[in-house]
């Protein structure tokens, strides 16, 4: 398979796909293919499975798209401004990301829930108990809200990332959680009382404009019905 990323901070990301290769994706991400792109809807796995990404955030049912007859071209489009990031996912190098992250991936790939193990990260760390794995062979494409911002993390190095900042990263990293210092650094600073702590080995993806954060801004200019 190849693929193009074009579009930011309205992207898109165009595959192209020799004959009998398939793609996977949420549904309602596909925005335009070539005539030979055979759609098939399914539970990809059963109803375990199935009920197992709806539960992370995800669709109920994945559409599949094969290429039949030839080489076959598809495009699958971010539902928010920001970022679309491809990830090579192999045994070993598994990535954890967001809710709602995964857009589309190779048939390789598996998409399925992650909880956090840490009580007290999944409850104050704004990030919720339950996020979305990637493992198996294969790329996979992930939603980014905003530009997108990597950093390596060496084995005992940490970053502290404000709610609802995280994207993604790597298996191998964990996560907890800092309380803000100072009474008056929770209450009025404008940060909220806890910080997710993200420690490696491993990459970490950041995003910096949070879907929650602009639903938060905009919603006192919304009018209220009567």
């Amino acid at each position: 398979m190849r693929y193009e990323i074009l579009g930011e901070p309205l992207p898109a990301v165009t595959c192209f796909v020799n004959e009998g290769e398939t793609l996977i994706t949420e549904r309602g991400s596909m925005c335009w293919m070539s005539p030979n792109m055979k759609m098939e809807t399914s539970t990809n796995g059963g109803i375990g499975k199935a009920f197992g990404r709806m539960f992370s955030g995800d669709s109920f049912f994945q559409n599949r798209y094969t290429a039949v007859g030839g080489e076959g071209m598809i495009a699958f489009a971010s539902s928010f401004p920001g970022s679309i990031r491809a990830f090579e996912i192999s045994p070993g190098n598994n990535i954890i990301v967001q809710k709602s992250a995964f857009l589309a991936s190779e048939a390789g790939v598996e998409l399925s829930l992650h909880f956090r193990k840490n009580l007290g990260s999944g409850l104050f760390g704004g990030e919720g108990f339950i996020m979305q794995r990637l493992s198996g062979n294969g790329t996979a494409f992930i939603e980014i809200d905003g530009h997108a911002v990597e950093y390596d993390l060496k084995a005992g190095q940490s970053i502290i990332v404000d709610t609802g900042y995280l994207a993604a990263m790597s298996e191998s990293c964990t996560m907890d959680i800092k309380t803000v210092p100072g009474v008056k650094n929770m209450f009025f600073g404008g940060e909220g009382i806890f910080n997710t702590v993200v420690t490696g080995p491993g990459k970490v993806l950041l995003q910096t404009m949070p879907i929650s954060n602009v639903a938060a801004s905009i919603r006192p200019f919304i009018p209220s019905a009567k």
